[in-house]
Protein backbone atom coordinates (compact mmCIF):
# COMPACT_ATOMS: atom_id res chain seq x y z
CA UNK A 1 0.00 0.00 0.00
CA UNK A 2 1.41 3.39 -1.11
CA UNK A 3 1.22 6.51 1.08
CA UNK A 4 -0.83 7.90 -0.67
CA UNK A 5 -3.45 4.55 -0.09
CA UNK A 6 -2.36 4.76 3.67
CA UNK A 7 -3.62 8.39 4.18
CA UNK A 8 -7.04 7.82 2.36
CA UNK A 9 -7.91 6.16 5.30
CA UNK A 10 -9.40 8.36 8.23
CA UNK A 11 -7.29 9.15 10.52
CA UNK A 12 -8.94 9.53 14.41
CA UNK A 13 -6.80 10.22 17.78
CA UNK A 14 -8.12 9.27 21.16
CA UNK A 15 -6.37 11.43 24.13
CA UNK A 16 -7.07 10.08 27.21
CA UNK A 17 -6.55 7.62 30.17
CA UNK A 18 -6.87 3.50 30.12
CA UNK A 19 -7.29 2.21 33.39
CA UNK A 20 -6.73 -1.84 34.09
CA UNK A 21 -10.25 -2.85 34.44
CA UNK A 22 -11.58 -6.24 36.86
CA UNK A 23 -14.92 -6.67 36.05
CA UNK A 24 -17.68 -9.34 36.84
CA UNK A 25 -21.05 -10.16 38.17
CA UNK A 26 -22.27 -8.87 41.90
CA UNK A 27 -25.77 -10.12 43.62
CA UNK A 28 -25.89 -6.68 45.08
CA UNK A 29 -24.02 -3.63 45.43
CA UNK A 30 -22.47 -4.22 48.82
CA UNK A 31 -23.21 -1.63 51.85
CA UNK A 32 -21.02 -0.82 54.31
CA UNK A 33 -19.73 -3.77 56.34
CA UNK A 34 -21.06 -6.04 53.66
CA UNK A 35 -18.88 -8.39 52.01
CA UNK A 36 -19.98 -9.74 48.24
CA UNK A 37 -17.97 -12.16 45.67
CA UNK A 38 -17.41 -11.20 42.12
CA UNK A 39 -18.78 -13.85 40.02
CA UNK A 40 -17.33 -14.12 35.76
CA UNK A 41 -14.38 -11.84 36.70
CA UNK A 42 -11.84 -10.67 33.14
CA UNK A 43 -10.10 -7.77 33.05
CA UNK A 44 -9.71 -5.60 30.29
CA UNK A 45 -7.82 -2.55 29.84
CA UNK A 46 -11.15 0.33 30.31
CA UNK A 47 -11.62 3.71 31.03
CA UNK A 48 -13.05 6.45 28.73
CA UNK A 49 -10.11 5.96 26.44
CA UNK A 50 -9.55 2.73 26.79
CA UNK A 51 -13.41 1.28 25.74
CA UNK A 52 -13.49 4.15 22.44
CA UNK A 53 -9.70 3.34 21.44
CA UNK A 54 -11.25 -0.56 21.33
CA UNK A 55 -14.18 0.29 19.74
CA UNK A 56 -12.41 2.84 17.25
CA UNK A 57 -9.78 0.01 16.19
CA UNK A 58 -12.85 -2.58 15.34
CA UNK A 59 -12.75 -0.05 11.89
CA UNK A 60 -10.80 0.56 8.78
CA UNK A 61 -9.83 4.17 10.22
CA UNK A 62 -6.12 4.69 11.26
CA UNK A 63 -6.55 5.15 15.10
CA UNK A 64 -4.09 6.36 17.46
CA UNK A 65 -4.13 6.50 21.23
CA UNK A 66 -2.09 9.22 23.30
CA UNK A 67 -2.36 8.21 26.72
CA UNK A 68 0.06 7.31 30.00
CA UNK A 69 1.10 4.09 31.08
CA UNK A 70 2.50 3.40 35.00
CA UNK A 71 5.27 1.15 35.72
CA UNK A 72 4.28 -2.07 37.27
CA UNK A 73 2.91 -4.89 36.26
CA UNK A 74 -0.89 -3.52 35.87
CA UNK A 75 0.87 -1.13 33.15
CA UNK A 76 2.68 -3.42 30.70
CA UNK A 77 -0.58 -5.56 30.80
CA UNK A 78 -2.48 -2.52 29.59
CA UNK A 79 0.51 -1.84 27.14
CA UNK A 80 0.42 -5.36 25.87
CA UNK A 81 -3.74 -5.34 25.17
CA UNK A 82 -4.00 -2.33 23.59
CA UNK A 83 -1.60 -3.68 21.26
CA UNK A 84 -3.25 -6.26 20.49
CA UNK A 85 -6.11 -4.86 19.45
CA UNK A 86 -4.38 -2.65 16.39
CA UNK A 87 -3.79 0.79 16.20
CA UNK A 88 -0.45 2.89 16.86
CA UNK A 89 -0.18 3.17 20.80
CA UNK A 90 1.92 6.94 21.97
CA UNK A 91 2.38 6.25 25.71
CA UNK A 92 4.24 8.10 28.06
CA UNK A 93 5.50 6.24 31.16
CA UNK A 94 5.04 7.49 34.33
CA UNK A 95 7.00 6.17 37.71
CA UNK A 96 3.76 5.32 39.46
CA UNK A 97 1.44 2.55 39.72
CA UNK A 98 -0.86 1.90 36.85
CA UNK A 99 -4.45 3.03 37.64
CA UNK A 100 -6.52 -0.23 38.55
CA UNK A 101 -10.59 -0.01 38.69
CA UNK A 102 -12.92 -2.76 40.42
CA UNK A 103 -16.55 -2.66 38.50
CA UNK A 104 -19.33 -4.56 40.03
CA UNK A 105 -22.13 -5.44 37.70
CA UNK A 106 -25.55 -5.80 39.29
CA UNK A 107 -28.28 -8.13 37.97
CA UNK A 108 -29.77 -5.18 36.53
CA UNK A 109 -26.92 -4.75 34.22
CA UNK A 110 -25.78 -0.86 36.48
CA UNK A 111 -22.19 -0.67 37.10
CA UNK A 112 -20.64 -0.01 40.44
CA UNK A 113 -17.16 1.53 39.68
CA UNK A 114 -14.14 1.70 42.64
CA UNK A 115 -11.02 3.49 40.98
CA UNK A 116 -7.76 3.04 42.60
CA UNK A 117 -5.66 5.47 42.51
CA UNK A 118 -5.56 8.32 40.28
CA UNK A 119 -6.31 8.12 36.08
CA UNK A 120 -3.04 8.46 34.29
CA UNK A 121 -3.20 11.04 31.75
CA UNK A 122 -0.95 12.47 29.03
CA UNK A 123 0.01 16.01 29.16
CA UNK A 124 1.27 18.97 26.71
CA UNK A 125 4.15 18.68 27.91
CA UNK A 126 5.12 14.85 27.04
CA UNK A 127 7.76 13.69 24.54
CA UNK A 128 4.32 12.55 22.67
CA UNK A 129 3.89 13.12 18.88
CA UNK A 130 1.35 16.05 19.30
CA UNK A 131 1.68 17.32 15.67
CA UNK A 132 0.13 14.30 14.36
CA UNK A 133 -2.98 15.43 15.39
CA UNK A 134 -3.23 18.45 12.63
CA UNK A 135 -3.20 15.65 10.23
CA UNK A 136 -6.39 13.89 12.39
CA UNK A 137 -9.97 13.64 10.50
CA UNK A 138 -10.72 13.79 14.24
CA UNK A 139 -10.24 13.61 17.80
CA UNK A 140 -11.94 12.17 20.76
CA UNK A 141 -10.61 14.11 23.92
CA UNK A 142 -10.97 12.49 27.52
CA UNK A 143 -8.00 13.63 29.33
CA UNK A 144 -7.42 16.24 31.67
CA UNK A 145 -4.62 18.49 30.40
CA UNK A 146 -6.08 21.91 29.02
CA UNK A 147 -2.75 22.60 26.74
CA UNK A 148 -3.00 18.90 25.58
CA UNK A 149 -6.53 19.66 24.55
CA UNK A 150 -5.57 22.68 22.82
CA UNK A 151 -3.59 20.36 20.72
CA UNK A 152 -6.52 18.12 20.17
CA UNK A 153 -8.16 21.16 18.63
CA UNK A 154 -6.06 21.30 16.02
CA UNK A 155 -7.79 17.85 14.19
CA UNK A 156 -10.75 18.77 11.93
CA UNK A 157 -13.45 17.38 14.15
CA UNK A 158 -12.76 17.98 18.01
CA UNK A 159 -15.08 15.91 19.88
CA UNK A 160 -14.75 16.09 24.10
CA UNK A 161 -16.67 13.91 27.11
CA UNK A 162 -18.55 16.16 29.27
CA UNK A 163 -16.37 14.65 31.87
CA UNK A 164 -14.10 17.08 31.27
CA UNK A 165 -15.63 20.28 31.39
CA UNK A 166 -13.54 21.99 33.01
CA UNK A 167 -10.65 21.49 31.37
CA UNK A 168 -12.52 22.60 28.12
CA UNK A 169 -13.37 25.93 29.92
CA UNK A 170 -9.37 26.33 30.71
CA UNK A 171 -8.60 25.97 27.38
CA UNK A 172 -10.40 28.65 25.63
CA UNK A 173 -11.11 26.30 23.24
CA UNK A 174 -14.36 25.91 20.72
CA UNK A 175 -15.38 21.79 20.76
CA UNK A 176 -17.35 20.78 17.80
CA UNK A 177 -19.06 18.35 19.95
CA UNK A 178 -19.12 17.72 23.60
CA UNK A 179 -20.83 14.04 24.25
CA UNK A 180 -22.11 12.91 27.85
CA UNK A 181 -24.83 11.37 29.38
CA UNK A 182 -27.95 12.93 30.96
CA UNK A 183 -28.03 10.87 34.04
CA UNK A 184 -24.44 10.97 34.27
CA UNK A 185 -24.79 14.89 37.41
CA UNK A 186 -21.12 14.80 35.75
CA UNK A 187 -21.76 15.13 32.33
CA UNK A 188 -25.50 16.59 32.71
CA UNK A 189 -25.36 20.41 30.92
CA UNK A 190 -25.90 22.83 28.87
CA UNK A 191 -24.92 24.93 25.92
CA UNK A 192 -24.66 27.62 28.39
CA UNK A 193 -22.53 25.97 31.50
CA UNK A 194 -19.48 26.55 28.85
CA UNK A 195 -17.34 29.61 28.70
CA UNK A 196 -17.01 28.52 25.09
CA UNK A 197 -20.05 26.62 23.93
CA UNK A 198 -19.57 23.64 21.91
CA UNK A 199 -21.02 23.50 18.82
CA UNK A 200 -22.85 20.96 19.47
CA UNK A 201 -24.20 19.39 22.99
CA UNK A 202 -25.26 15.70 22.65
CA UNK A 203 -26.69 13.87 25.56
CA UNK A 204 -27.61 10.31 25.36
CA UNK A 205 -30.65 9.66 27.68
CA UNK A 206 -30.87 5.97 27.60
CA UNK A 207 -33.76 4.02 26.22
CA UNK A 208 -35.12 7.80 25.36
CA UNK A 209 -32.29 8.30 22.40
CA UNK A 210 -31.21 11.71 23.21
CA UNK A 211 -30.93 15.00 22.53
CA UNK A 212 -28.88 17.47 20.52
CA UNK A 213 -28.43 20.91 21.70
CA UNK A 214 -26.94 23.95 19.24
CA UNK A 215 -27.54 27.52 18.73
CA UNK A 216 -30.63 26.99 16.63
CA UNK A 217 -31.84 25.15 19.51
CA UNK A 218 -32.35 21.05 20.43
CA UNK A 219 -33.46 18.36 18.12
CA UNK A 220 -33.53 14.42 18.95
CA UNK A 221 -32.40 11.21 18.24
CA UNK A 222 -33.91 7.96 18.63
CA UNK A 223 -32.49 4.85 20.84
CA UNK A 224 -32.42 1.36 18.71
CA UNK A 225 -34.74 -1.17 19.55
CA UNK A 226 -33.43 -2.57 23.06
CA UNK A 227 -31.38 -5.38 23.13
CA UNK A 228 -33.35 -6.84 25.81
CA UNK A 229 -32.23 -8.24 28.55
CA UNK A 230 -29.34 -6.02 29.57
CA UNK A 231 -25.98 -7.59 30.27
CA UNK A 232 -23.85 -4.46 31.43
CA UNK A 233 -23.67 -1.05 31.01
CA UNK A 234 -20.30 -0.76 31.01
CA UNK A 235 -18.75 1.14 28.32
CA UNK A 236 -21.65 2.07 26.68
CA UNK A 237 -21.29 5.91 26.84
CA UNK A 238 -17.74 5.81 25.27
CA UNK A 239 -18.62 3.34 23.12
CA UNK A 240 -21.16 5.49 21.88
CA UNK A 241 -19.03 8.46 21.89
CA UNK A 242 -15.99 6.80 19.72
CA UNK A 243 -18.61 5.58 16.84
CA UNK A 244 -19.95 9.20 16.85
CA UNK A 245 -16.73 10.50 16.41
CA UNK A 246 -15.97 7.99 13.47
CA UNK A 247 -18.99 9.22 11.50
CA UNK A 248 -17.94 12.25 12.31
CA UNK A 249 -14.49 12.14 10.96
CA UNK A 250 -15.94 10.24 7.90
CA UNK A 251 -18.57 13.48 7.16
CA UNK A 252 -21.76 12.39 8.40
CA UNK A 253 -23.69 15.50 10.46
CA UNK A 254 -23.89 15.74 14.14
CA UNK A 255 -27.42 14.25 14.15
CA UNK A 256 -26.85 11.54 11.71
CA UNK A 257 -24.10 10.65 13.31
CA UNK A 258 -26.19 9.76 16.55
CA UNK A 259 -28.05 8.06 15.22
CA UNK A 260 -25.35 5.93 13.33
CA UNK A 261 -23.57 6.04 16.72
CA UNK A 262 -26.65 5.05 19.05
CA UNK A 263 -26.89 0.97 17.66
CA UNK A 264 -22.95 0.53 18.75
CA UNK A 265 -23.90 1.78 22.32
CA UNK A 266 -26.38 -0.51 22.95
CA UNK A 267 -24.99 -3.30 21.53
CA UNK A 268 -22.57 -2.97 24.35
CA UNK A 269 -25.05 -3.31 26.57
CA UNK A 270 -25.32 -7.03 26.11
CA UNK A 271 -22.07 -8.38 26.71
CA UNK A 272 -20.48 -8.23 30.16
CA UNK A 273 -17.50 -7.53 28.36
CA UNK A 274 -17.65 -4.27 26.36
CA UNK A 275 -15.36 -5.22 23.74
CA UNK A 276 -17.34 -8.64 23.14
CA UNK A 277 -20.21 -6.37 22.12
CA UNK A 278 -18.72 -3.49 20.22
CA UNK A 279 -19.63 -3.63 16.73
CA UNK A 280 -16.92 -3.21 13.39
CA UNK A 281 -17.36 0.38 11.97
CA UNK A 282 -17.69 1.23 8.70
CA UNK A 283 -17.72 4.20 6.70
CA UNK A 284 -21.25 5.37 5.21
Amino acid sequence: MTGAERRAKLRIAVIGHVEHVTLGRVAAVPRAGEIVHLEAPRWFPGGGGGVAFAQLARGDAEVHLFTALGDDEAARDVAAAVAGAGGRIHAVHRAAPHTRCLAMVAPDGERTIVVVGQPLHPRADDPLPWKLLASCDAAYFTAEDPAALRSAREARHLVVTARRRAALAASGVRADVVVGSAADPREASTLADYPVPPRALVLTEGAAGGRIETAAGVVRFAAPPSPGRVASAYGAGDTFAAAMTYYLAAGLAVARACERAAPHGAAVLRALDPREGQLPLSAP
